[in-house]
């Protein structure tokens, strides 16, 4: 088989691939693995993850992370629904758990299972800091990331594969050569298409949390705090799965006043005192 016909098959894969719909942008995403197979996996994956740590239970913080959690999920379902979503949420089972972690970090797996590690709160610094965090990180599971994700790395392998078929008539060295050009290439294109994830939730979270009665001209202000904490320590922003903070700050500060008026269609015209 040489690389031009390694390459057709490829192209055929890429036209027969399951697609899904982002709700929340309306584009067409890759679906390799479905929610069905994603979740249970997910929901297994989080026990895991409970059983091996030191979850809060019963305090005012581990409380807060439960509530700001339910708010954020109820804004969800009310955006899904009012846009001709109903019932997309049927299959989340939502979770909000604090785990004692000097690890500044929070997560939510697909599906709806969220952690909160305590080395984050100082960060957040209150409950709408919370909120800000609890958006972003719902977002990514609400506009399945994570299958795009995975999809896209099958897809890697995929294209490793067929560039090892199609040079496989070479010598050895111009075989190494094409795998190192394909590797670093389709790399960069994981890290940009990650940082197309993280814009994508820090808009969505943005919105979220003002649906639910926080203030969004705090998530910039979490962000400044985040740059604090990092010392400035962060990679160029083409080889991150990260925007630069300076980006994402910037980026927050404008799309605030939108996330407002998106709120004001759902009769929220005010928001939680900050504490």
């Amino acid at each position: 088989m040489n690389f031009k016909k390694a390459l057709v098959y490829i192209g055929i894969l890429a036209v027969i691939i399951s697609c899904a719909t982002n709700p929340f942008t309306g584009q067409k995403t890759i679906a390799l693995v479905s929610n069905d197979q994603l979740f249970p996996s997910s929901f297994a994956q989080y026990n895991q993850v409970l059983s091996e740590s030191k979850v809060v239970t019963g305090t005012k913080d581990a409380e807060m992370i439960t509530r700001v959690g339910q708010r954020i999920a109820v804004a969800a379902e009310r955006w899904l629904n009012a846009n001709n979503y109903q019932g997309y949420l049927d299959d989340y089972r939502w979770e909000y758990k604090l785990i004692e972690s000097e690890q500044v970090n929070a997560w939510c797996m697909p599906g709806g299972k969220i952690a909160f590690y305590t080395g984050i709160l100082p960060i957040a610094q209150n409950e709408t800091g919370v909120a800000a965090i609890m958006g972003h990180e719902v977002a990514h599971a609400l506009a399945n990331h994570g299958q795009q994700r995975m999809s896209k790395g099958l897809i890697q392998q995929i294209g490793a594969a067929g560039v090892a078929i199609g040079t496989s008539g070479g010598s050895a060295e111009s075989q190494q050569a094409w795998m190192q050009a394909y590797g670093i290439g389709s790399s960069l294109g994981i890290l940009a298409y990650s940082r197309k994830h993280e814009n994508e939730a820090d808009k969505i979270g943005l919105y979220l949390m003002a649906i639910a009665g926080y203030n969004p001209d705090e998530a910039a202000e979490l962000w400044k705090r985040m740059k604090a904490n990092s010392g400035g320590q962060a990679p160029p922003e083409f080889l991150s799965t990260h925007p630069n903070n300076d980006t994402r700050i910037s980026n927050l500060t404008e799309l605030a006043p939108k996330a407002k008026a998106e709120a004001e269609k759902y009769g929220v015209t005010s928001f939680r005192p900050i504490n």
